[in-house]
């Protein structure tokens, strides 16, 4: 029998845990730093700006101050599929409030929504229109965070679309809007392509690192100019050097499982650098993301040892074919953040989507970045798509 129960579920990492943590950051080994690399964020994170951010994490991060933050918005799990489902639900009390599924990315969490939270599902408490609100479910992709840990092989993008629409089902929301970023961008893809009938309409966000993609994943749009064809071909080429996390994690994940579940200087390199290089590039690396933040995001991958099974995750999603490409006649916005003169033309040269905004500042994580322009877009998108 299919176990469909719902468990009400609190943040509660054992004192020990967090000791075992401070202990091990005490004890670290740190490489060797080649003289005049010190600050250099092209070989990977800059040394001494992760010794600086170990030895914050070891003496003045308050771990129970942000789980306490965290334990204030309602969380549960429920088995879909064989898996354990984390997930955030806060109801509205607005009349009319539409059910609203958000699903993160790699190497993200929960902890990206946590300032969009209040104002999505209270938008009267925070000074917008309460006809702006959402029913607001967050939900921690399999073996990411709590949803811990991953029972079996198989869990890539599709498998998880499917298990996102049985939790909204049982949550008791028949028809939903949805909406995503990264991996998150893909599965909410997939809902609409699949689940037509239940989605009213999605809004996914990027950056501009989607030009890399370029003849990869994405087509090369016609007429365009000798400047548009050298500026896609550098983008092309910072991927190719930026993209070594996605290659070992896609080819071999066990390779660095180890590392990420045995060593938090480890975890924290492999994701703090994605967390300051793929920001907001107008800002300083290193001060991109607020670093209490940063670090509650990196100490649950920590706590849960999610850094490996997040590995696994992206493995099968390589290894799954582009199923989360699918076509969709369910109206779909994008949000571009830290954009580029070319994005429109590569990412809309039609003109086909009806809401396509461009945004200078932000970058990969919005909601955590710019948590403002991320929440105005979302609702101009979904205020004509309520019904």
């Amino acid at each position: 029998m299919t176990n469909t129960a719902i468990h009400p579920f609190r943040i509660d990492i054992p004192q020990t845990e967090v000791d075992e943590l401070r202990r091990r950051l005490r004890e670290v080994r740190v490489p060797e730093v080649v003289a005049g690399t010190e600050d250099d964020w092209g070989r990977g994170i800059a040394p001494r700006y992760l010794a600086e951010l170990a030895a914050y994490w070891r003496d003045e991060f308050d771990w129970r101050a942000q789980e306490a933050k965290l334990n204030a918005f309602d969380q549960f799990t429920t088995e879909i599929d064989g898996q354990t489902i984390h997930f955030v639900h806060v109801r509205s009390a607005a009349e009319g409030a539409v059910p609203l599924l958000i699903t993160h990315g790699y190497p993200g969490s929960v902890v990206e929504f946590l300032d969009v939270l209040g104002p999505l599902t209270d938008p009267a408490a925070h000074g917008g229109d309460p006809a702006d609100a959402f029913h607001v479910v967050i939900a921690s992709l399999p073996g990411f965070g709590f949803s811990m840990p991953l029972a079996s092989t198989g869990w890539e993008l599709a498998r998880t679309a499917d298990a996102f629409a049985e939790l909204m089902t049982r949550l008791g929301y028949d028809r939903f809007v949805a909406q995503g970023g990264d991996v998150g961008a893909g599965v909410t893809s997939r809902l609409a392509a699949v689940y037509p009938e239940r989605v009213i309409a999605t809004h996914v966000n990027s950056d501009q690192g989607m030009l890399g993609l370029v003849g990869e994943q994405l087509p090369m749009p016609d007429g365009l100019s000798a400047d548009d064809l050298a500026a896609i071909e550098q983008a092309r080429a910072s991927w190719a050097e930026q993209k070594g996390y996605l290659v070992l994690q896609s080819t071999q994940p066990n390779a660095i499982a180890a590392a990420l579940t045995d060593s938090p200087i480890a975890q924290l390199a492999w994701i703090a650098e994605k967390l300051q290089t793929w920001t907001d590039p107008a800002l300083p690396l290193g001060e991109r993301v607020d670093r209490d933040l940063m670090l509650t995001n990196i100490s649950i991958y920590w706590f849960t040892r999610s850094g490996a099974s997040a590995a696994q995750f992206l493995w099968e999603s390589a290894h799954s074919g582009m199923a989360w490409a699918a076509p969709s006649d369910v109206p779909q916005g994008w949000a571009i953040f830290g954009t580029s003169p070319l994005m429109r033309r590569v990412m809309n040269p039609g003109g086909h989507l009806e809401h396509f905004t461009e945004y200078t500042a932000g970058g990969h994580f919005p909601a955590l970045e710019q948590p403002k322009l991320f929440l105005d877009d979302v609702r101009a998108f979904f205020r004509r798509r309520r019904g």
